[in-house]
Order: structure tokens, then C-alpha cells, then sequence
């Protein structure tokens, strides 16, 4: 059966956002983007292009493209497809777009500010001070808007207005609601992905899943920022293994504590990441650019977590003390850590 064209607003139309935004558009959605700079004059003069490995090219036209979230008010969804730390610069316009029905489905890695929120148990609405230290984004994004995905997909920005993305069995966008309850508006929004082509299935434990995809954050994302490798580099030395595997139990410690499942194992989760080859994780591509990084949802959080979880985790305090020292180095002096090619002579 035809669904109904749903509006959805996509605010951070980059590479994961920018495969949402086109998908949806090309399937029937009146969609709208917030994005900015070249990328947005692309889309505004061009669409948005989506290019799979094979090549193939579709050009979806969505309905606007703005660097302004006014544009944004009366949606059905708002897909949140910025970064962890850039949220709190948007929360409070972001209040002002929603109506009574506006649903919120948050993309961003590592451990998101509503993880208490529908937890259940003694933490039940706890803040975490590590991802929302003043409480804004409680106040301006209420968990009871809220749905959790998870993004288990592989895209890059070619050039603006175009986004090359891959297409295997393993790429996923689970969602979850907060509660763990299956209800209308979260089997409307799966089943308006599935229907453009992207599996989104509805999970009764969204969390599992965020531990799941923060297992490989918090170790390829540090590492390989602080030492400017590769994954595929990283998987060449056993040492770099023996790290990745050991930060991987100290968290799995914390989130059995906090009753996360996992299905998967540490090794599996390292093996995932082998097979995709050299790719550059975020934290990596942001130190090269003198971007801010990802730290406090990604690591930041874990060590709060073993606080209040009495769990000692001493590599993941060390990776995170080293990680926030690159990020202040960035951020101080403002500054691009680019480290010199060989190609470049001497």
C-alpha cells in the first residue's frame, strides 16, 4: 500500500544526511535540507546527487535547502544529522520548529544526552553532564520527541551537492524509541525508509545497538586521530589489536553494568571495521581539517558512566585525557594537524 508523503526536514545534510535527504526525496517525500556554504548553493542549483559504487547516479530535488532552520517549522520528522558536540548551538532554534506532532530522530555516534530518558531503573531521567552539561538539550530537544537511530552505512561528500555511498548487506539505520514501545510514528518513519530503499528496522533496545556502533567510535576514532592511520593501518600492527580489543572490554564493562546485551563480540566488532580497508574515521578527517572533535559523546561519556558505574577503566580515561588534549591543541591555537606526505620531498 502507497504510503502518504511524509514532510521531513534533514538538518545537517552531509554525507549520512545527505543520503537520507535524497533517498527520501526520490521516493515521494517532501523533504527539506539545512546544510550551508558550496554544498548548499549545489544543492540549491543542482539537487542532491547520490552516487553508489557502481557509479549509478540519482538526482533527487527536495523541496528546500536553506542554512536557516526556520525552514524547518511544521515537520512530520526532524532527522538530526550533525554532531554530537555541534547540538547544543541549534537546540533552542530547533524548539521553536516543532509542532505538536514533530518528531525528532537524533543520528549522532557515541552516547547521546537522552540515554536515562526511558531507561527505566535508578538512572531513570539522569542527565549526563559529560554530553549535556547545562541541560539545554534536555530542555530544548524533550526525550518525548525523540527516537534513536543508529547509522551502520559508509558515504562521503565527492564534491557538494553530490554524495557517494555504498551499498552492502550490512548497512543498517535500526531505530529505536526510547522506551523500548513500537508505535505509530516510529513504524511510519521505518517504514517510510524501507520503502526508499533503506533498512531501518524497529528494535525494542535501541541502546544495545548505540553500544554496538560506539564499540568501534571509541577506539578507531581516537586512535586514529592521534596517530593519523588509517584503519586499514591500524589493523596492521598486533599491538594496536590488543588496544582496541582491551579499550572495547572496559566498556562493555560499564554498559553490562547499565544492562546493555551485546550479541556481538569485541573481535567481531574489530573484524567489521577490517573489512571496509583504509578508511579515514571522523575524528581523523576533523584533526586534518582543525575541526572540533567528537570527544566528550564518544569517550567523555564512557568515563562517566564508570563512575557512576564504580567500573575501573583505565585505558579508556587514558584514551580520553590524550583525545582532549589533541582536541584543545585544535582548538587552541586553531590549527589544521596535517601530518606531511611522503610525496611532499623534504
Amino acid at each position: 500500500m502507497l504510503m502518504a508523503p511524509l514532510k521531513v526536514c534533514v538538518v545537517g545534510a552531509g554525507a549520512i544526511g545527505g543520503y537520507l535527504a535524497g533517498k527520501l526525496a526520490l521516493s515521494g517525500h517532501e523533504v527539506s535540507v539545512i546544510a550551508r556554504g558550496s554544498h548548499l548553493d549545489a544543492i540549491r542549483l543542482r539537487g542532491l546527487t547520490l552516487v553508489d559504487q557502481s557509479g549509478n547516479r540519482a538526482v533527487a530535488r527536495v523541496a528546500h535547502a536553506s542554512d536557516c532552520l526556520s525552514a524547518a517549522r511544521s515537520q512530520n520528522y526532524l532527522f538530526l544529522a550533525v554532531k554530537s558536540h555541534q547540538l547544543a548551538n541549534i537546540a533552542q532554534e530547533l524548539f521553536e520548529c516543532y509542532d505538536n506532532s514533530t518528531t525528532v530522530v537524533t543520528l549522532q555516534n557515541g552516547i547521546p544526552w537522552w540515554y536515562f530518558h526511558g531507561h527505566g531503573g535508578e538512572h531513570e531521567g539522569r542527565q549526563l553532564s559529560s554530553v549535556d552539561p547545562d541541560g539545554r538539550l534536555s530542555r530544548f530537544i524533550p526525550a518525548r520527541r525523540v527516537i534513536g537511530a543508529v547509522v551502520h552505512k559508509a558515504a562521503c561528500l565527492l564534491e557538494p551537492g553530490v554524495v557517494l555511498h555504498t551499498d552492502v548487506a550490512s548497512d543498517t539505520f535500526p531505530l529505536g524509541e526510547l522506551d523500548g514501545s513500537n508505535t505509530a510514528r516510529i513504524r511510519t518513519i521505518s517504514d517510510a525508509l524501507e520503502n526508499a530503499g533503506i533498512r531501518a528496522p524497529v528494535v525494542d533496545r535501541i541502546r544495545d545497538e548505540k553500544w554496538y556502533k560506539l564499540w568501534g567510535n571509541m577506539v578507531f576514532n581516537p586512535v586514529c586521530a592521534l596517530t593519523h592511520a588509517n584503519c586499514k593501518e591500524f589493523f596492521e600492527l598486533e599491538e594496536t589489536q590488543r588496544l582496541g580489543l582491551a579499550l572495547m572490554e572496559e566498556a562493555r564493562a560499564v554498559a553490562e553494568k547499565l544492562g546493555v546485551r551485546f550479541t556481538a563480540t569485541p573481535l567481531d566488532r574489530m573484524e567489521r571495521t577490517r573489512a571496509v580497508g583504509a578508511i579515514q574515521p571522523s575524528m581523523l578527517q576533523d584533526t586534518e581539517a582543525g575541526r572540533q572533535l567528537e570527544v566528550e559523546a564518544m569517550l567523555g561519556a564512557i568515563v562517566e558512566l564508570g563512575r557512576l558505574t564504580h567500573t575501573d577503566i583505565p585505558r579508556v580515561q587514558a584514551m580520553y585525557a590524550c583525545t582532549k588534549l589533541l582536541a584543545s591543541v585544535i582548538g587552541n591555537r586553531r590549527v589544521q594537524i596535517v601530518p606531511k606526505r611522503l610525496d611532499q620531498g623534504s
